[in-house]
Formats: C-alpha cells, sequence, structure tokens
C-alpha cells in the first residue's frame, strides 16, 4: 500500500500517522488581540484523498462545529486513507459576535476567492483558499438554516456532475437538492478548481439540534467511506435520497400572529392549510395554503410575521409519497 504524503498547513508540516492541531492566524481583534482560525489535520499513513470539513462560514450556524468536534473524537480516524482537515470555525469574528457576518458585515460565502489586500471578509476567504482549499481534493460545508429558520436535514450540491451526485447519495439525507452555484461561494470557488463540494443544511443558528448533529456525523462518515478514507461499511445503507425537482417560499399574505404551523419534514398537499395569520385580537384570520404537493424542508419558527416574510420552504417532488417514506425513515434511523 502506497505511503501517505505529508501536508504543510499554516507553516505547519503533518507527516504520515501524524495529527496535529494548527492555528492560521486571521485579521487581529481591535484590541490587537491575535485571532487564530482553528485546524486539525489527521493524516494518514496509507495514501488517499484529501478531504476538508468546514463548518461555521456564517459564524452563527453551530451545528456544524458539534459535528466536527465529534468527528474528531472518532477512534477510526487513526487508520483513515489520506487526510482530513477539519475546520469547525472557519468565521471566527462571527463566531465570537454570534453573527452570520464578519465585522465588515460581508458574508464570508460570497467573498471567494478572496484577496490577499482586500476587505477583512475577502482576506479571510483568501487565507481559507490558500491554506485549505488548494490542498483538497473533496470538500464538506456545514450549514443550518438562519436565525429563527430551521432546514430539514438536506444536501445541496452541483448533481449535474456524476462525482458530485455520487457523494450526495452517499452522504443519505432523505432530500438532495440541485442547487445552483452562486458567484463568490465556497462551492463556486472549489468548482473551479476542478473538484466537488457538498453543502449539507440542518437545523436553526444559534442552536444545537441534535437530530441533525446525528445525521450529519453520519453522513460525513459515509462519504469518508465512499471516496475511500475508511472501510467501506458491513451493514449496506437502505436510504436512497430523493431528488427535489424545486423548491419554493410560501410567505405572509400580511403583518400578524401565525399559529397552527405545520411541522418541519411534513407532507402536505395543494390548498392544504400551512398555518394561520391573524391580527393580535383575532378578529382577522386567513389560512396560508400550501402552492403545491410536496414536503416541507424549512420552516420559520417565530409566531410572528410581517407581510412578505418567508414562512414555509416547500419541495416539490416526481413521487411526494416516496419523498415522505424517505424523510420519516431517515427520521426513525436517526431517534427523531
Amino acid at each position: 500500500m502506497a505511503t501517505n504524503k505529508p501536508i504543510t498547513i499554516g507553516g505547519s508540516t503533518v507527516k504520515p500517522g501524524e495529527r496535529s492541531s494548527i492555528n492560521i492566524p486571521v485579521a487581529d481583534l481591535y484590541t490587537g488581540a491575535s485571532l487564530p482560525m482553528p485546524v486539525q489535520v489527521v493524516c494518514g499513513r496509507r495514501a488517499g484523498p484529501v478531504l476538508f470539513v468546514s463548518a461555521a462560514i456564517h459564524g452563527d450556524e453551530l451545528n456544524g462545529v458539534e459535528i466536527i468536534r465529534r468527528l474528531l473524537k472518532r477512534k477510526n480516524l487513526e487508520t483513515i486513507r489520506g487526510t482530513l482537515i477539519a475546520v469547525p470555525v472557519v468565521n471566527v469574528h462571527g463566531f465570537l459576535d454570534l453573527s452570520r457576518y464578519l465585522p465588515d458585515r460581508r458574508d464570508l460565502n460570497r467573498s471567494f476567492p478572496g484577496s490577499a489586500k482586500g476587505s477583512i471578509a475577502a482576506r479571510m476567504a483568501n487565507i481559507f483558499v490558500k491554506e485549505i482549499v488548494s490542498k483538497a481534493d473533496y470538500g464538506l460545508d456545514l450549514h443550518t438554516g438562519a436565525i429563527n429558520r430551521s432546514n430539514l436535514p438536506q444536501i445541496r450540491a452541483n448533481l449535474d456532475d456524476p462525482t458530485t451526485m455520487a457523494m450526495a447519495r452517499a452522504f443519505g439525507t432523505p432530500v438532495i437538492m440541485n442547487s445552483q452555484i452562486r458567484d463568490g461561494s465556497l462551492r463556486a470557488c472549489a468548482a473551479e478548481r476542478g473538484f466537488p463540494v457538498l453543502v449539507y443544511e440542518a437545523g436553526e443558528a444559534l442552536r444545537f439540534d441534535e437530530f441533525s448533529i446525528r445525521a450529519g456525523l453520519q453522513g460525513v462518515l459515509k462519504v469518508m467511506r465512499h471516496i475511500g478514507m475508511l472501510p467501506a461499511s458491513k451493514t449496506r445503507s437502505t436510504l436512497v435520497p430523493v431528488i427535489a425537482e424545486s423548491t419554493s417560499w410560501v410567505r405572509a399574505p400580511f403583518s400578524g400572529v401565525v399559529s397552527k404551523k405545520v411541522t418541519l419534514g411534513t407532507r402536505v398537499v395543494k390548498g392544504q392549510s400551512l398555518a394561520v395569520v391573524g391580527d393580535p385580537l383575532g378578529d382577522e384570520e386567513e389560512t396560508i395554503p400550501a402552492p403545491f404537493d410536496g414536503i416541507v424542508i424549512g420552516r420559520n419558527n417565530l409566531p410572528l410575521a410581517h407581510e412578505g416574510d418567508a414562512l414555509f420552504n416547500i419541495a416539490a417532488f416526481k413521487s411526494v409519497s416516496k419523498a415522505e417514506t424517505k424523510v420519516e425513515t431517515f427520521a426513525a434511523s436517526h431517534g427523531q
């Protein structure tokens, strides 16, 4: 079996059979105190692919941080082929501030590939590309919904690419989506360099969701087996994800109090009530109908809404009943 190659990140070289925690300097705080991006590298003894797993590109999206913490405690990492680069907190400034954004109010996931002489967001993106992305063959980027919005565990990726499609299926969420690549995103940056990145979306910002964390950890391990970093599982997964044909947000028809909401993962039929919105006195109420048959894959958790606020993200499928079965099976297998 071929020996793995050493890898150098942040000026530190990690040799085959070694495991090292590395602090990559990013922009200092106002006080002049240094602020590092924490990275752990597991360099296997045997040759194999280089995979990065990243979280908190949006600093308030915390589930991925816990997924990576648990991943790094797995004993089977001692026997991996290739190299794992784990970055639990990419946007360290946003993480400290419990904010999606950087101090300059820019979205890091719209700032790639960045610039060494640009804004704080551009510089952080540039560092991540130089130190992490440029060394990798595959990538997994872990996200959640925004503040007060929950996402059903789902994979977003360029499914037109066969390699990416195979990875998405291997991850094993019940729903995968052929998501358009947005300019300035990490996925766009990776695509330009010719390697696949999956985006895992699950749960809500600023909250740990045990279901989403367990599912995410298992998904990462499944991808590692799929690309040959870990031995294949002896038990074959029976869950084959379904691909969403389209998704659409349903918005509040007017401002008011929102009640009687359907739950995340619910199968709905066209015209079915998703929720009721009414004024504070209860004199006027209006039912919000489902625009088509589908599955609720995103949900606004606030009981209050302004006119036009996004309340439910509905995914359409060729077979909604099949998608419903996948969601139920997935939830049961992860203790939901």
